[in-house]
């Protein structure tokens, strides 16, 4: 983050303590407040906040999402109140602004730690699907590592971060192989194509998030047009785009997995 974009963290406030858990709201507050936000880094569903002296961590998990209020005032009159209900669990207090961390289900966090390696589910995750680390070569040395089907293998956030149930279907269909194969029987050619698929699905899903630009003032923005790009998620017994066979839909460890049983190798 540029020197004259930095924020600093007035105060923050928590209007729902669990989003903190297991962290005491009390220490968090008191450790992130009147700090700097230095830069702002993301791996996976965790978006870091890194400030002069330690780290705040937002974990978005399913749901999680952020809003933007102009002021402390504006926050207040729209936090947990009717008609615009802005559903708010943290809030962090800045210079030009309010930034708020909303999750309606409560599955998401926000924790603080003075150091990055303290941080358990960051020191577990493997590369990030977008991160320039992510490489064909990458890929192929750790699918060639397991033995899982490779559905349940691309889902394994400590391997790759990043992809997730729908993503791992459409870059599956679009690479033409079968979800259910072990990981390390994927040729070096194999793993190549899939390692496109997932790089490119997944930037066509962020193109969604942009056009049009989210707008983190309206508490009921959310991405569209997911759902023009794909091609085998939620599509059961829909024709295959591609060779016009029914869509199957099968369970893979408790996740529905949609694929096509003629196209896939």
């Amino acid at each position: 983050m540029p020197a004259r974009a930095r924020q600093q963290n007035r105060c923050v406030r928590v209007f729902h303590p669990i989003a903190t858990k297991p962290q005491s709201l009390a220490d968090i507050a008191r450790s992130a407040q009147k700090q700097t936000i230095r830069a702002v880094t993301r791996l996976g569903k965790y978006l870091l906040l890194e400030l002069d002296r330690g780290i705040l961590v937002v974990y978005f998990r399913l749901d999680g999402r952020l809003l933007w209020f102009g002021s402390a005032r504006e926050l207040v009159a729209r936090a947990d109140r009717e008609p615009q209900n802005a559903h708010v669990d943290v809030a962090l207090e800045l210079n030009r602004g309010v930034l708020g961390f909303a999750d309606r289900r409560h599955f998401g966090r926000v924790h603080f730690f003075r150091l990055r390696e303290a941080c358990s589910g960051l020191c577990s995750l493997g590369v990030d699907a977008l991160a320039r680390e992510f490489t064909p070569k990458h890929f192929q040395s750790l699918v060639s590592e397991s033995r899982r089907p490779l559905k349940e293998f691309l889902l394994d956030q400590t391997r790759v971060v990043g992809i997730g149930n729908i993503y791992s279907a459409e870059s599956l269909w679009h690479a033409g192989i079968d979800p259910r194969r072990p990981a390390n029987s994927l040729s070096v050619k194999e793993a190549a194509k899939l390692h496109k698929a997932i790089v490119s699905v997944l930037r066509r899903a962020l193109e969604c998030c942009l056009h049009p630009a989210p707008d983190f003032r309206d508490p009921k923005w959310w991405f569209q047009g997911i759902e023009k790009l794909l091609r085998a998620y939620g599509r059961e017994d829909q024709p295959c785009r591609r060779c016009g066979q029914p869509i199957q839909r099968i369970e893979q460890r408790g996740q529905s997995n949609y694929f096509c049983k003629r196209c896939p190798k």
